[in-house]
């Protein structure tokens, strides 16, 4: 029964989405919620009839053969099967018997690929784009998905529904788009699976597991963009090398309470030497082609922070990658972390000139950097800009830190 109730869960989150997938794609996106319900009652069947007669010997085949059957029996009572299977079968045949539904791994893998695109349609905003690729293509719980955007599960619940029904007015396709569209479609999603990625590496979130999970989803999802032809392009290279660098440092961002450790104090024995590795083989393999994307860029600055020791080289090639992300996509958050690498490559009173220009005196991240910039050269400027932060900051992590460095300037 342990065994049982441990299995379940892991195989919810690897199988649910293949089965949706798949589903999905013979019914059509705008019959998704029949592939959901499907899949849902076939693990539902699983833990009720796992429970009592123990594992079957081969659980993912069995909830392959019970998705088929429950599938075909769908068909069986429902119109739908006349209205928009029958047509495509030869000589027009009714025969469920003969109908087979393709759970191979290429389709599976094919599909999935088609759902992302489908999901990452320009008719639906960000938000819901990352909600419905965390519950169509990860195969989260509407309530994981509620504590990953720290919200409660009826927004994410009205969310999802109404970017399903969006994507039914748009008509939209589980397909590969054409030849001429596939760039422009292939970077929205590359966007939605940048953003999700960050959702979990930024997030301020309590629940670190959680949010490991998100940034490796994102990780496989953009793996699928490799492993096909058409969409192995060198902007899903830099992406997923940026992903590598970034997570190679996830052990060491938070210590045992949870809070965050910045990068400065990070145990760099943490780091993950083998996604180094990978990250530095996707960053060459990015590098064909002409076409430089805001990916390549930041990719190249990640992995100058997997060189923990300062050198000038270091800091002034970050200082550079950064001018070059300025002028490809300005950001104000970019702005600022060039900011930091202008102060480490050409010291604080430069980097004062630069940052105050900027003038983001709503962010919180702007007064942190000025109060650490200030630090040193002018205390009372730096409490000033690190008591606005403390009063801007939402999450309990940066108040700990921005607190942590008031306290640390000592009183006048």
């Amino acid at each position: 029964m342990e065994q049982t109730e441990e299995l379940i869960p892991h195989l919810f989150r690897t199988e649910y989405r293949k089965l949706t997938a798949v589903l999905t794609k013979i019914f059509g996106l705008e019959h998704i919620e029949i592939a959901e319900d499907i899949s849902s009652d076939t693990f539902l069947m699983a833990s009720e009839t796992w429970g009592i007669k123990g594992l079957p010997e081969n659980p993912v085949a069995w909830l392959y053969t019970v998705a088929k059957n429950k599938a075909k029996d769908y068909l069986k009572r429902n119109t739908l099967f006349d209205q928009k299977i029958t047509p495509h079968l030869q000589n027009n045949s009714s025969e469920i018997q003969e109908f087979e539904i393709d759970l191979s791994e290429q389709n599976i893998s094919d599909c999935q690929l088609q759902m992302m695109f489908a999901v990452c349609h320009p008719s639906i905003s960000s938000e819901a784009q990352i909600s419905l690729s965390l519950r169509v293509l990860c195969g989260f719980g509407i309530d994981e998905i509620a504590n990953a955007f720290l919200t409660n599960k009826e927004v994410i619940n009205k969310r999802l529904f109404r970017a399903k029904e969006k994507l039914r007015m748009e008509q939209v396709k589980i397909e590969f788009p054409n030849q001429g569209a596939i760039e422009g479609r292939l970077e929205m999603v590359l966007r939605t699976l940048y953003l999700l990625f960050n959702e979990g590496y930024y997030s301020a979130g309590k629940d670190v597991t959680l949010r490991k999970e998100v940034c490796l989803e994102a990780m496989r999802l953009t793996n699928l963009l490799l492993e096909n032809k058409t969409t192995n392009k060198p902007a899903v290279n830099a992406l997923i090398s940026l992903m590598c660098f970034h997570a190679s440092r996830f052990e060491a961002r938070v210590n045992v309470n949870g809070e965050t450790i910045l990068y400065q104090n990070q145990n760099e024995n943490l780091w993950n030497e083998e996604l180094i590795t990978q990250g530095e083989c996707f960053l060459n393999q990015a590098s064909v082609g002409d076409k430089l994307s805001k990916y390549h860029l930041e990719a190249g600055i990640a992995y100058w922070h997997t060189h923990k020791q300062d050198s000038a080289e270091k800091w002034e090639s970050i200082l550079q990658l950064y001018n070059k992300l300025l002028q490809l996509e300005y950001s104000p958050i970019a702005a600022l972390n060039r900011t930091y690498a202008l102060s480490k490559a050409n010291g604080k009173n430069e980097a004062i000139i630069e940052a105050e220009k900027l003038n983001l005196n709503d962010n919180h991240l702007y007064h942190a950097l000025l109060g650490n910039l200030y630090t040193g050269i002018d205390n009372s400027k730096a409490r000033f800009h690190f008591q606005n932060a403390l009063k801007l900051a939402k999450s309990k992590a940066d108040k700990t830190i921005i607190s942590k460095n008031i306290s640390d300037l000592g009183s006048d």
